[in-house]
Protein backbone atom coordinates (compact mmCIF):
# COMPACT_ATOMS: atom_id res chain seq x y z
CA UNK A 1 0.00 0.00 0.00
CA UNK A 2 1.46 3.25 -1.38
CA UNK A 3 2.48 5.72 1.31
CA UNK A 4 2.95 9.37 1.49
CA UNK A 5 5.05 11.22 4.26
CA UNK A 6 3.76 15.26 3.96
CA UNK A 7 6.19 17.71 5.50
CA UNK A 8 5.46 21.81 5.79
CA UNK A 9 8.39 23.65 5.46
CA UNK A 10 9.02 27.34 6.31
CA UNK A 11 12.26 27.74 7.24
CA UNK A 12 13.80 24.61 8.24
CA UNK A 13 16.83 24.16 6.03
CA UNK A 14 18.77 23.00 9.22
CA UNK A 15 16.16 20.63 10.17
CA UNK A 16 15.13 18.49 6.91
CA UNK A 17 17.95 16.83 6.12
CA UNK A 18 17.82 15.23 9.54
CA UNK A 19 14.20 14.80 9.66
CA UNK A 20 14.51 13.09 5.81
CA UNK A 21 17.49 10.46 6.78
CA UNK A 22 14.86 9.68 9.92
CA UNK A 23 12.32 9.05 7.64
CA UNK A 24 14.17 6.53 5.29
CA UNK A 25 15.74 4.95 7.13
CA UNK A 26 12.36 3.57 8.48
CA UNK A 27 11.24 1.61 5.37
CA UNK A 28 12.42 2.58 1.45
CA UNK A 29 8.46 1.69 0.67
CA UNK A 30 7.77 5.62 2.05
CA UNK A 31 7.51 8.93 -0.17
CA UNK A 32 7.58 12.20 1.01
CA UNK A 33 6.22 15.61 -0.19
CA UNK A 34 7.40 18.68 1.05
CA UNK A 35 5.06 21.60 0.72
CA UNK A 36 7.01 24.66 1.37
CA UNK A 37 5.71 28.15 2.02
CA UNK A 38 8.30 30.44 0.08
CA UNK A 39 11.08 29.63 2.85
CA UNK A 40 14.09 32.27 2.07
CA UNK A 41 16.51 30.66 4.15
CA UNK A 42 18.27 27.86 1.63
CA UNK A 43 15.20 25.19 2.78
CA UNK A 44 14.08 24.95 -0.98
CA UNK A 45 17.91 24.33 -2.27
CA UNK A 46 18.34 21.38 -0.01
CA UNK A 47 14.78 20.12 -0.89
CA UNK A 48 15.40 20.48 -4.49
CA UNK A 49 18.59 18.27 -3.71
CA UNK A 50 16.49 15.47 -1.81
CA UNK A 51 14.20 15.83 -4.89
CA UNK A 52 16.90 14.07 -6.90
CA UNK A 53 15.57 10.88 -5.42
CA UNK A 54 12.83 9.99 -7.02
CA UNK A 55 10.56 8.94 -3.89
CA UNK A 56 10.93 13.35 -3.27
CA UNK A 57 8.55 15.21 -4.38
CA UNK A 58 7.94 18.78 -3.69
CA UNK A 59 5.30 22.28 -3.89
CA UNK A 60 7.15 25.59 -3.30
CA UNK A 61 4.25 27.98 -3.00
CA UNK A 62 3.48 31.43 -1.97
CA UNK A 63 3.28 31.61 1.48
CA UNK A 64 -0.71 30.34 2.82
CA UNK A 65 0.33 29.08 6.23
CA UNK A 66 0.28 25.15 7.77
CA UNK A 67 -3.10 24.32 7.25
CA UNK A 68 -3.02 25.28 3.50
CA UNK A 69 0.14 23.20 3.86
CA UNK A 70 -1.56 20.30 4.63
CA UNK A 71 -4.83 20.59 3.03
CA UNK A 72 -2.89 21.26 -0.36
CA UNK A 73 -0.85 18.01 0.88
CA UNK A 74 -3.63 16.16 1.50
CA UNK A 75 -5.03 16.84 -1.91
CA UNK A 76 -1.50 15.81 -4.14
CA UNK A 77 -2.07 12.47 -2.15
CA UNK A 78 -5.12 12.23 -3.63
CA UNK A 79 -4.68 12.93 -6.72
CA UNK A 80 -1.56 10.39 -6.92
CA UNK A 81 -3.73 7.86 -5.86
CA UNK A 82 -1.50 7.21 -2.34
CA UNK A 83 -3.61 4.53 0.10
CA UNK A 84 -2.20 6.48 3.04
CA UNK A 85 -0.62 10.13 4.02
CA UNK A 86 0.97 11.03 7.12
CA UNK A 87 1.29 14.64 8.41
CA UNK A 88 4.24 15.52 10.14
CA UNK A 89 6.30 18.56 11.78
CA UNK A 90 9.34 19.38 10.03
CA UNK A 91 11.13 20.82 13.18
CA UNK A 92 12.37 17.74 14.63
CA UNK A 93 9.76 17.41 17.21
CA UNK A 94 7.76 14.47 16.36
CA UNK A 95 9.57 10.93 16.60
CA UNK A 96 8.94 9.68 12.85
CA UNK A 97 9.63 6.10 14.19
CA UNK A 98 5.65 6.38 15.74
CA UNK A 99 4.81 6.88 11.37
CA UNK A 100 5.63 2.38 10.81
CA UNK A 101 3.37 2.35 14.50
CA UNK A 102 0.59 4.14 12.95
CA UNK A 103 0.56 2.42 9.81
CA UNK A 104 0.56 -1.07 11.58
CA UNK A 105 -2.65 0.06 13.55
CA UNK A 106 -4.35 0.96 10.59
CA UNK A 107 -3.06 -2.04 8.45
CA UNK A 108 -5.19 -3.98 11.13
CA UNK A 109 -8.25 -3.11 10.51
CA UNK A 110 -8.13 -0.78 7.67
CA UNK A 111 -11.49 -0.75 6.61
CA UNK A 112 -12.95 0.77 9.82
CA UNK A 113 -10.02 3.14 10.65
CA UNK A 114 -10.12 6.35 9.46
CA UNK A 115 -6.86 8.40 11.32
CA UNK A 116 -4.91 7.46 13.71
CA UNK A 117 -3.70 10.42 15.64
CA UNK A 118 -0.93 11.66 17.86
CA UNK A 119 -2.06 12.40 21.90
CA UNK A 120 0.43 14.44 24.02
CA UNK A 121 -1.86 13.76 27.57
CA UNK A 122 -2.16 9.91 27.13
CA UNK A 123 1.11 9.73 29.47
CA UNK A 124 2.93 12.08 31.77
CA UNK A 125 5.46 13.88 31.16
CA UNK A 126 5.45 13.90 27.44
CA UNK A 127 6.39 17.74 27.06
CA UNK A 128 10.06 17.13 28.37
CA UNK A 129 12.25 20.06 27.76
CA UNK A 130 9.63 22.03 27.40
CA UNK A 131 9.16 25.58 28.86
CA UNK A 132 6.96 26.81 31.47
CA UNK A 133 4.73 29.00 29.49
CA UNK A 134 4.56 26.41 26.12
CA UNK A 135 3.57 23.72 28.54
CA UNK A 136 0.99 25.95 30.20
CA UNK A 137 -0.50 27.17 27.02
CA UNK A 138 -0.64 23.77 25.34
CA UNK A 139 -2.36 21.84 28.58
CA UNK A 140 -4.57 24.83 28.73
CA UNK A 141 -5.75 24.66 25.06
CA UNK A 142 -6.22 21.18 25.28
CA UNK A 143 -8.71 21.77 27.84
CA UNK A 144 -10.56 24.41 26.27
CA UNK A 145 -10.98 22.21 23.22
CA UNK A 146 -12.00 19.62 25.44
CA UNK A 147 -14.68 21.86 26.96
CA UNK A 148 -16.23 23.97 23.78
CA UNK A 149 -16.03 21.22 21.32
CA UNK A 150 -16.63 18.49 23.35
CA UNK A 151 -13.96 16.07 22.32
CA UNK A 152 -10.89 14.08 24.46
CA UNK A 153 -8.72 13.74 21.28
CA UNK A 154 -5.47 16.21 21.06
CA UNK A 155 -6.51 18.11 18.06
CA UNK A 156 -3.78 20.67 17.72
CA UNK A 157 -0.89 17.58 17.34
CA UNK A 158 0.85 17.86 13.33
CA UNK A 159 1.63 13.71 13.56
CA UNK A 160 -1.58 12.08 11.90
CA UNK A 161 -1.97 9.62 9.41
CA UNK A 162 -4.92 9.41 7.12
CA UNK A 163 -6.69 6.31 5.34
CA UNK A 164 -7.07 8.01 1.99
CA UNK A 165 -9.33 5.12 0.35
CA UNK A 166 -11.70 5.18 3.48
CA UNK A 167 -12.28 8.90 3.95
CA UNK A 168 -14.96 11.03 1.40
CA UNK A 169 -12.44 13.43 -0.37
CA UNK A 170 -15.23 16.15 0.26
CA UNK A 171 -14.44 15.79 4.05
CA UNK A 172 -10.97 17.24 3.16
CA UNK A 173 -12.48 20.44 2.00
CA UNK A 174 -14.87 21.33 4.98
CA UNK A 175 -11.59 22.78 7.37
CA UNK A 176 -10.89 26.16 5.58
CA UNK A 177 -8.49 27.85 8.15
CA UNK A 178 -5.08 28.25 6.66
CA UNK A 179 -2.91 28.85 9.29
CA UNK A 180 -2.52 26.95 12.98
CA UNK A 181 -6.28 26.02 13.93
CA UNK A 182 -6.60 23.80 10.49
CA UNK A 183 -5.63 20.96 12.82
CA UNK A 184 -8.55 21.32 15.82
CA UNK A 185 -10.77 22.10 13.11
CA UNK A 186 -10.20 19.62 10.88
CA UNK A 187 -10.50 16.40 14.01
CA UNK A 188 -13.50 18.35 14.97
CA UNK A 189 -15.08 18.01 11.63
CA UNK A 190 -14.10 14.39 10.82
CA UNK A 191 -15.25 13.44 14.48
CA UNK A 192 -18.90 14.49 14.28
CA UNK A 193 -18.90 12.91 11.08
CA UNK A 194 -18.49 9.87 12.52
CA UNK A 195 -15.03 8.98 11.10
CA UNK A 196 -13.01 6.66 13.59
CA UNK A 197 -10.25 8.04 15.37
CA UNK A 198 -7.25 5.58 16.75
CA UNK A 199 -4.70 7.69 19.07
CA UNK A 200 -1.46 6.94 20.06
CA UNK A 201 0.50 8.51 22.51
CA UNK A 202 3.82 10.49 21.70
CA UNK A 203 6.69 12.67 23.44
CA UNK A 204 7.53 15.55 22.28
CA UNK A 205 10.84 17.24 22.24
CA UNK A 206 12.12 20.89 21.54
CA UNK A 207 13.21 21.49 18.51
CA UNK A 208 16.64 21.38 17.72
CA UNK A 209 17.24 24.01 15.49
CA UNK A 210 15.62 27.03 14.60
CA UNK A 211 12.19 28.43 15.94
CA UNK A 212 8.66 27.99 16.05
CA UNK A 213 6.18 30.00 13.60
CA UNK A 214 3.52 29.65 15.93
CA UNK A 215 3.17 33.30 17.87
CA UNK A 216 0.87 34.75 20.23
CA UNK A 217 -1.10 36.01 17.63
CA UNK A 218 -2.12 32.43 16.15
CA UNK A 219 -2.82 31.57 20.40
CA UNK A 220 -5.23 34.74 20.66
CA UNK A 221 -6.72 33.91 17.19
CA UNK A 222 -7.21 30.41 18.02
CA UNK A 223 -9.15 30.97 21.29
CA UNK A 224 -11.92 33.11 19.20
CA UNK A 225 -12.00 30.70 16.35
CA UNK A 226 -12.79 28.19 19.13
CA UNK A 227 -15.73 30.07 20.06
CA UNK A 228 -17.12 30.12 16.84
CA UNK A 229 -16.46 26.64 15.99
CA UNK A 230 -18.10 25.42 19.10
CA UNK A 231 -21.70 26.92 17.76
CA UNK A 232 -20.86 25.88 14.40
CA UNK A 233 -23.05 22.84 12.69
CA UNK A 234 -21.95 20.10 10.56
CA UNK A 235 -23.62 19.36 7.64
Amino acid sequence: MKTLIIIPTLNEKDNIKKIFSKIKNLNSFLNILFVDDNSNDGTQEEILNLAKKKFVNYIFRKKRGIGSAHRDGIKWAIKKNFDFCVTIDADGAHNPSLILKMLKIIKKNPNNIHIVNTNRFLKKNSLYGWSFLRIAITTIRFFLVKIFLNTTLDSSGGLRLYNLKRIKKKYFNLPKNNEYFYLIESLYYYEKLGLKIIEIPIKLKIRDYGSSKMNFYHVINSLYLLLILSFKKII
